[in-house]
């Protein structure tokens, strides 16, 4: 498979990609992920992705005059009760928003957009997680331990919470942590073939 660029700092998808063999370097995108209000929430993640890809884009034609490796970006949200849940503030707002997720479904929403010097694939993935009831000591107990600050939803499947907090998944693990990989690799290998 050929090298891609991926348009992100996130050690979990650095992590995905390495475990799939799929060859990258890494260009951290600075693009803003703020989206506007009336989006749908379902195209959120895949608005905010595309920017990143974008402003990666815009970095590699200037340094090359010929083309590019395909621009891997992704963009995770939580839904719960029809709210974006993204990622918190403080330790106080990390603790509020896991005892909304406490004991009830949420959605996990992966935008993915692919940027090739002349197309754009981009998809969205959902996975459902329920949650088992939290205790307000089992909630503060995660957050002062693992300080998921830069976690959508304040949470990381693959931390302790996930291991014992989380009740039934629906859907792609990988989503969770930040990437459907699988999905991606089939995308990219339908691209080389």
């Amino acid at each position: 498979m050929n090298k891609i660029i991926l348009a992100s700092q996130s050690p979990r998808r650095k992590q995905l990609l390495e475990w799939a063999e799929i060859p990258f370097d890494i260009i951290v995108s600075g693009a803003d992920e703020t989206y506007p209000e009336d989006l749908p929430l379902e195209d959120i993640a895949v608005y905010i992705a595309r920017n990143k890809a974008t402003e990666v884009r815009q970095v590699v034609a200037a340094d090359s005059l010929k083309g590019h490796p395909p621009i891997l970006a992704a963009d995770t949200i939580v839904i719960a009760n029809g709210t974006v849940l993204g990622k918190p503030e403080d330790r106080d707002d990390a603790i509020r928003m896991l005892q909304i997720l406490s004991g009830i479904t949420h959605q996990v929403i992966t935008g993915v957009v692919l940027l090739t010097d002349q197309d754009e694939y981009s998809f969205a993935e959902k996975t459902d997680v329920t949650f088992h009831t939290l205790s307000r000591q089992e909630i503060e107990g995660y957050v002062d331990k693992y300080k998921p600050y830069d976690k959508a939803g304040s949470y990381a499947i693959q931390e302790w919470i996930g291991v014992v907090g989380i009740q039934e998944i629906q859907g792609d693990f990988y989503n969770v942590m930040g990437l459907p990989v699988s999905r991606v690799a089939r995308l990219l290998h339908q691209l080389s073939t």
